[in-house]
Order: C-alpha cells, then sequence, then structure tokens
C-alpha cells in the first residue's frame, strides 16, 4: 500500500464515518431519553433516501400517505387516552399535530412534486415526511408502553422494524433508487479529490453535532430531555412531560435518519432493505459509547468508518464481520467492569 492509497482509504472512512455519527447520536439520544433501542433509524434513513430520490423523478411518495394514515391512528389513540375528559383544546391541538401536520405535508408534496423542482425544496418535503413518520411511530408504539421494561421496548422496536421494512417494499419496489447530488463542485489538494458530495457531508455532520450540542446546552426542551434521560422519575416529579421528551427524541432521531439517507443516495444506490444495515454500524458506534456518551460515540463511528474502509481494500468478503466484531471486546469490559444494577422503574 502507497500513501496515495491510504489518503484514499482514510478520506472514504471519514466519509462513512461521518453518517454513522450521526446515526449513533441519534440512537444514543433516543436510548437515554425513552430507554428504546432504535432498531426502525435504518427505516428512517431508506425513508427519507428513497422518498427523496422519488420526488427527483417527480412522483408523490407513498412515504407521504403513510404519514398520513399513521396521523389518523395516532389520533384516534389521543381520543381514546383523553376519553374521561374531553376538553375542546386539547383535542384541537391533537387534531392540529395528527391530522393537519401530515395533511399539509401531503398537500406540499402533491403541489409541488414534479421533474423541475428544486432539490431545496425536495430536501425540505423529505425530511417533513420522514419527521412526521417518526414523531407518530412513537405514539403509536412507543408511549403506550413507555413504561415497560427494555426487553417488551426492544421486541416493539424489531417489530416496527419489520413494518416499515415491509411498507418500504411497497413504496418504493425491489429496485434500488439514487438521487441527484446536492452539489457538483469539486476541489483537489494533493492527490485528493473532494467532491461536492463528500464536502456537504462533512459540513452538514459539524452542523448538526454543533446544533445539538446548543440544542440541549441552552434551549429549555433541550435540558428537559437531558433531565429525562437522566432520571426519567425525577424528571416527571418536576413536571416534565416525558411523553412529549419521547416525541421530541423521536423527531429529531427521524430527520437525523431522513438527512443521513439524502447524504448517502447521491454516492450509491439504496433498497428498501439497505437502511438496516447501515443503522447497525451505527449501532456499533452507539454501543462502544456506552449508549450514554456522545463525544466517545462520534469517535467511535469515525474508527468504525476506517476499520470499514481498510476491510474492504483488504480483505472485502468479510468486512461486516470485522466491523461487528469491534463490539465483542468492548461488551466483554463494560461487563466486567460495570457492576449489576436493577433496571429503574416507573
Amino acid at each position: 500500500m502507497n500513501t496515495t492509497i491510504l489518503l484514499f482509504l482514510l478520506q472514504d472512512g471519514i466519509t462513512t464515518g461521518a453518517i454513522y455519527a450521526l446515526l449513533g447520536l441519534s440512537l444514543v439520544l433516543v436510548f437515554a431519553v425513552t430507554r428504546v433501542i432504535l432498531i426502525p433509524q435504518g427505516e428512517f434513513i431508506t425513508y427519507g433516501a428513497l422518498t427523496y430520490a422519488t420526488l427527483a423523478t417527480g412522483n408523490v411518495p407513498g412515504t407521504a400517505r403513510l404519514a398520513l394514515a399513521m396521523g389518523v391512528v395516532a389520533f384516534g389513540f389521543d381520543l381514546f387516552a383523553a376519553r374521561k375528559s374531553l376538553h375542546a383544546r386539547r383535542i384541537l391541538r391533537a387534531a392540529a399535530v395528527d391530522l393537519g401536520f401530515p395533511l399539509a405535508v401531503l398537500g406540499l408534496t402533491m403541489a409541488l412534486a414534479g421533474s423541475h423542482t428544486p432539490i431545496a425544496v425536495n430536501i425540505a418535503l423529505s425530511l417533513l415526511i420522514v419527521a412526521a413518520i417518526g414523531l407518530f411511530l412513537y405514539r403509536i408504539a412507543f408511549q403506550p408502553i413507555a413504561h415497560t421494561s427494555v426487553l417488551v421496548l426492544l421486541i416493539a422496536s424489531v417489530g416496527c422494524h419489520l413494518a416499515l421494512q415491509g411498507f418500504g417494499l411497497v413504496f418504493f419496489g425491489a429496485e434500488g433508487l439514487r438521487g441527484p447530488t446536492v452539489s457538483d463542485a469539486a476541489v483537489t489538494i494533493g492527490s485528493l479529490r473532494f467532491t461536492g458530495q463528500s464536502i456537504a457531508v462533512y459540513a452538514i455532520t459539524i452542523a448538526l453535532i454543533v446544533a445539538l450540542w446548543l440544542f440541549f446546552g441552552f434551549t429549555l426542551y433541550g435540558k428537559a430531555l437531558r433531565a429525562t434521560a437522566v432520571n426519567r422519575l425525577g424528571a416527571r416529579l418536576v413536571g416534565i412531560r416525558t411523553s412529549l421528551s419521547g416525541q421530541i427524541a423521536f423527531l429529531l432521531a427521524s430527520v437525523i435518519g431522513a438527512i443521513s439517507g439524502i447524504l448517502i443516495v447521491p454516492i450509491t444506490t439504496l433498497y428498501y432493505d439497505t437502511g438496516f444495515l447501515i443503522g447497525l454500524k451505527g449501532f456499533v458506534a452507539a454501543i462502544i459509547g456506552g449508549l450514554v456518551s456522545y463525544p466517545l460515540t462520534a469517535v467511535a463511528a469515525l474508527v468504525v468508518g476506517t476499520v470499514e474502509a481498510f476491510s474492504s481494500f483488504y480483505a472485502s468478503n468479510y468486512k461486516e464481520v470485522i466491523v461487528f466484531t469491534l463490539i465483542l471486546p468492548v461488551l466483554v469490559l463494560r461487563s466486567l467492569a460495570a457492576p449489576a444494577v436493577e433496571e429503574e422503574k416507573d
């Protein structure tokens, strides 16, 4: 291996590692706030990427209709939960969020979808659609069982993954799709060539990490999420709505997943089930970070991306095995070092 190949592999590893860093951060966020291991994060990636690619062809994606259907179901859940005290203000607020929001998104999508729609508009529509799906997914599947054990939540997460993957096959078919690049610009530095898409990956990753730091450190909702992550029961005692915290966490995770998918789909062809494997690699980074540390998760994601790049060069047939093997020593060390603790009860 010469220096040029080494630099190419490092560049590829950092690019993919930046994507895994976003996914790992969103997984840590969701688990810390809700205790849910978000296996459907892969579907957020797929939905964001393929929704964007479908909009680029001028068609209305089926995910927009799925968001509306999930909103109707969520509204039914809210009506049932409020059956003993049907306050008009509460019902109107639920109707605005559960019905008005997805209806507005579907209307915008049908009105703006076209072969000449600007890329920025397609990206915004894709993020809105996936954000609605993530918000309603928590309301339908996880909020009613938020008080149960991590194992029950994990089983529900697996069920959501399988259901969303099936919907993905229905909406997008078995054929892969690719989307247009965010930018066609390119910069050459020495022997390395940085495309506009790779530069966008770096810039958006850094911007999102800074935005999350500002959100958690300086906003009321961010501090409420941090309090919920530290102690759910204590957060409820001081008046923080843990259900709202869960909705915000899923909303952020779905948006981050959609952004990751939009950044990936111009680089490689994505299929309806591709996001699962990508999400698992973000999960490896989150596990190395202990599902609690954001900085350690980001660093671990870069390591995972670099190891994957070098594994592709030296042993392409075993690259997935090598990447997933990274969590074994981490799990062994953590199991030996961490004392057994009883799971927190609400």
